[in-house]
């Protein structure tokens, strides 16, 4: 199953939530989420500096993780960032597929 990052900015309201339900409460609320999509929740963890909230996440597949980030954003809480995370396995299967390019000026 595909793993995600999700880089998650608190609003203003966000922020409310936060001070009135507590961290705990609100990464439960992240993992029913994740669950209800047939995900895994992996970590959850709060920072100090640009993001609020990383969270990694293994999903069904890129609309899953679309649709996480569109709703959360959406309810106005939050101002998530999406990146998908890539195994050993499969970057080295990337670095064996053919492509057809010509970098510019060759």
């Amino acid at each position: 199953m595909p793993k995600y990052l999700f880089k998650v900015k608190l609003t203003v309201d966000g922020l409310k939530g936060l001070l009135e339900e507590g961290g705990t409460a609100r990464r439960e609320v992240v993992e029913r989420l994740v669950q209800s999509m047939g995900g895994r929740l992996e970590s959850a963890y709060w920072a100090l500096g640009e993001e609020d909230f990383y969270l990694t996440a293994d999903l069904p597949g890129n609309t899953s993780a679309a649709a996480l980030g569109l709703v959360t954003s959406a309810a106005g809480g939050v101002r998530t960032n999406t990146v998908a995370l890539l195994t050993a396995e499969e970057v080295d299967e990337a670095v064996h597929q053919e492509v057809d390019y010509r970098a510019p000026g060759a």
